[in-house]
């Protein structure tokens, strides 16, 4: 459940992403919000579409909105391959899948239902996925699933974006327009967590 998880760590960082300490989700995620580490993963089937989830009801964030395949936070320490495919097989029961960073998303968002705030460095991750592969969605995590082409998605996004949580933009853009991740060399999601 996602209740259970708002005492796990999350870890803070700097704007450049260095690590700086640690609080638990909940305190990360109340006004003003703390900027920390998290990441977005994309599913993409080989035809270029995008897996989408509709978030749970029970989400504290954000509930009922469209948003990419999978998100969460590493624990500090924890290498991003390792936390996004613990939440992919969490959320959605897949996995394991090699992951690449394809950038980060700098965001904050306020949730107007539940007060949280996001305030995020955000991993970009592309997962390589054919949709023929089973998929076993927590219903406590994903109220539905959809594929959708990206760039389609973009537009839809920008004329109805109260139907999409508020990073996707940024993330299927970062999809669309792959980018060095900011100060990380080389295969961001094998690196060990604490940076």
């Amino acid at each position: 459940m996602p209740q259970s998880r708002e005492g796990h760590l999350v870890e803070l960082v700097d704007e450049t992403g260095q690590a700086v300490g640690s609080t638990s989700v909940a305190a990360a995620h109340q006004p003003p919000g703390q900027l920390h580490r998290a990441f977005s993963v994309l599913l993409v089937a080989p035809d270029g579409r995008v897996l989408l989830q509709r978030r749970a009801p029970v989400k504290t964030r954000f509930p009922l909105r469209w948003a990419n395949s999978c998100c969460g936070h590493p624990l500090p320490g924890e290498s991003l391959a390792t936390a996004a495919n613990r939440r992919l097989r969490e959320e959605l029961g897949a996995g394991p899948v090699p992951l690449t960073e394809v950038g980060i998303h700098l965001y904050r968002a306020e949730d107007p239902g539940t007060g949280r705030v996001e305030v995020e460095y955000d991993h970009v991750l592309r997962g390589e996925f054919r949709p023929d592969q089973p998929l076993h969605p927590d219903p406590a995590e994903v109220a539905e699933l959809r594929w959708a082409d990206p760039v389609t998605l973009a537009a839809e996004i920008g004329d109805d974006p109260d139907s999409y949580a508020p990073w996707l933009a940024g993330v299927v853009d970062r999809l669309l327009h792959p980018s060095e991740p900011a100060g990380v060399p080389g295969d961001a999601p094998e690196r060990p967590g604490g940076r």
